[in-house]
């Protein structure tokens, strides 16, 4: 695997210069910040981010027939299956603007992204690698207050009073899916899915990962990956 290592930084795969509109995809676990170094590619280098989640509750909520067709499985408790969000995808890539593309969330499956391969070609795939152990301290240190959705951090944004709301001194609790045993297997369902995507692409040299402990250690990484192969 492609690592770029946190004492280096050297990378062990690169692109030429980019001379044409470039194709990529980011992944990371839940909580590894992902939506975060995201919106940093955006806004620093002019990606348009291709949400499947975003577009998914888009088509949802204008009831287009692929929005009906997912809510349909959805409502029922199913995931959507791989056509549906392959689909959903393909159409918003053909529709895509003249700039260069950043793929969040599909493909999620090894089928989702052979079928991507058959008409576009991923340039490069960027992969956030935090320690399992430091994302599940760091979410389950995270407490809410339930009526105003105020989100506290025991470490980065504590209350005033512990276990309190700072403005109400109302309860705080921490939601279900925040408790250790929740994050981890969640973690781990994440990893059975994306594992065979990772050496899929890592098979076909497209695959760099970017290791850290928290986004201000990594995005310094990405930026400096994607200053240098594409200016």
């Amino acid at each position: 695997k492609a690592v770029v290592s946190t004492q280096s930084g050297h990378y062990g795969r690169g692109m030429s210069k980019q001379s044409r509109l470039l194709k990529s995809l980011i992944m990371g676990p839940p909580g590894s910040g992902k939506g975060t170094v995201s919106e940093r590619i955006v806004n620093n280098f002019s990606f348009f981010h291709l949400s499947s989640g975003d577009l998914l509750r888009q088509h949802i909520r204008t009831k287009t027939s692929i929005g009906s067709e997912a809510k349909s499985y959805i409502t029922k408790g199913l995931l959507v299956p791989d056509s549906v969000i392959t689909k959903l995808m393909l159409t918003e890539l053909d529709k895509a603007p003249s700039q260069n593309v950043l793929l969040d969330g599909f493909p999620r499956t090894l089928a989702q992204a052979q079928d991507l391969d058959k008409i576009h070609s991923i340039d490069f795939v960027m992969n956030l690698d935090v320690p399992y152990e430091t994302i599940i301290d760091r979410v389950s240190k995270r407490w809410i207050h339930p009526k105003s959705g105020r989100t506290y951090n025991l470490d980065f944004n504590p209350p005033k009073v512990m276990g309190r709301d700072d403005i109400t001194g109302e309860e705080l609790i921490q939601r279900e899916d925040d408790k250790p045993e929740s994050v981890k297997a969640r973690l781990e369902q994440y990893t059975n899915l994306t594992k065979p995507i990772l050496d899929h692409y890592d098979n076909h040299k497209k695959l760099v990962s970017f290791s850290g402990t928290e986004t201000n250690i990594i995005w310094p990484k990405v930026q400096e990956y994607l200053q240098k192969n594409i200016g």
